[in-house]
């Protein structure tokens, strides 16, 4: 442990960060692009103030999740299963799958429409295809190391940055109007359910899980003292910017389509908001569009596989081959390409059950690291668990709210 501690010392700390950009994938995929291009469409310039929040809410849970992986060795899932009976257990591992599924459903039906724009693909084809690369990622992770599939990420998510940034410099949003959308306001019912989706859609259950597995997984256990708490400030560095680049990716979406697809027929969908990019801000922006957004659906869609077998290891306690791990939540998603489901319609239904893992995984997360028999003497300040208990309920009270106004609109 001396020997690892010095080595950590040793190293710049910007080779130590990468864990939260493969976590920060979640934050920008096909599940966002829908949420935030039908807010800027619909309402303007109205919820700019839920993305900017939601970021900093995320910041805080990415952090409190890799502190936790740093400081236990463990994941948040093993912390989890080892408080618990073997049936509490079994259950919590059904709601985290169906999570698992649900995101799964999200970035594959994302990476087969993104397909289908670009090549005109079927969309059970474009399917087949987006599950076949992110399976090739995992491969790469699994023979190469997590931080080659970290580089890997990294790029994907850096062409998903180039893909959706380029619109604002076809036409720049209004300042003011961009500054005006900071003061948090709704303009009745249907802006409500946006936010929740938009929160939904960033702040995700397999997201919060994963990334204190990435962490004890590149930085290993360390032990109390001076090279921990460096570890700690370089993750907070590493959360800070990952999260600073994806919300300036859903900011971009969604000042992009107030600023050019208010009031347009169709943008509730991403096919509809990807024609009426084209038609306003021409092909070549449109075919960057299309692009970030295949980008998304593969990245998000191997981190998502990814965070579904860290899940199943830590609360079954047993490893699950490669291939039959990626089949699992793989299948439903192309189930529902196959039946001909109404694409963006599963999008938003994959929120939906997305939000009911939210509270499974934030007040774990938030009671094991403010436990100081479980953290020591990295324990959270006072000020930090409340503002954990805080987004917990907040993120939670907002999905249910999703979930009614979905049910009941």
């Amino acid at each position: 442990m001396v020997a690892q501690d010095v080595h950590a010392r040793a190293r710049p700390g910007w080779l130590l960060l990468g864990p939260a950009f493969v976590a920060a994938i979640a934050y920008v995929d096909p599940g966002n692009v829908a949420a935030n291009v039908s807010a800027g469409a619909q309402f303007g310039f109205l919820l700019v103030w839920v993305i900017v929040a939601a970021n900093i809410m995320a910041c805080l849970v990415q952090y409190l999740s890799a502190k936790l992986g740093v400081v236990t060795g463990t994941s948040l899932p093993e912390a989890v299963a080892t408080r618990m009976g073997r049936s509490t257990r079994l259950t919590y591992w059904v709601q985290a799958e169906l999570v698992a599924m649900a995101t799964d459903l999200a970035e594959v039906v994302g990476g087969a429409i993104a397909l289908h724009l670009l090549f005109d693909l079927p969309m059970i084809v474009g399917g087949v295809i987006t599950g076949a690369v992110s399976l090739a990622l995992l491969v790469i992770k699994d023979r190469r190391g997590q931080t080659v599939f970290e580089r890997v990420i990294t790029g994907l998510l850096m062409v998903i940055a180039i893909g959706f940034l380029t619109s604002l410099f076809a036409a720049t949003p209004p300042f003011a109007a961009a500054a005006a959308g900071l003061v948090p306001r709704f303009d009745g019912a249907e802006s409500i359910l946006l936010a929740a989706a938009m929160l939904g859609a960033t702040v995700m259950p397999h997201a919060v899980y994963l990334h204190s597995g990435l962490a004890r997984d590149r930085h290993g256990h360390r032990a109390p003292g001076p090279a921990r708490r460096t570890l700690l400030r370089i993750t907070r560095w590493d959360v800070g910017i990952a999260m600073l680049i994806a919300g300036a990716v859903n900011l971009a979406m969604l000042l992009v389509a107030a600023t050019n697809l208010q009031g347009m027929p169709n943008t509730d969908s991403i096919e509809g908001a990807y024609d009426a990019v084209q038609s306003t801000l021409g092909h070549t922006i449109a075919l960057l569009f299309a692009i970030g957004l295949l980008a998304s659906g593969l990245a998000s869609s191997s981190v998502g596989a990814y965070a579904g077998a860290m899940i199943m290891q830590g609360l079954l306690r047993r490893s699950i081959p490669l291939l039959a791990r990626r089949l699992i939540t793989l299948l439903p998603a192309l189930a529902v390409l196959a039946a001909g489901v109404d694409p963006s319609r599963a999008l938003v239904l994959s929120q939906v059950v997305l939000s009911f893992g939210i509270p499974f995984a934030l007040i774990p997360l938030v009671r094991l690291t403010g436990d100081a028999r479980v953290m020591g003497a990295d324990v959270n300040r006072r000020v930090t668990t409340a503002l954990g208990w805080v987004v917990a309920a907040l993120i939670s009270v907002l999905n249910v709210a999703l979930v009614y106004l979905t049910v009941t609109g």
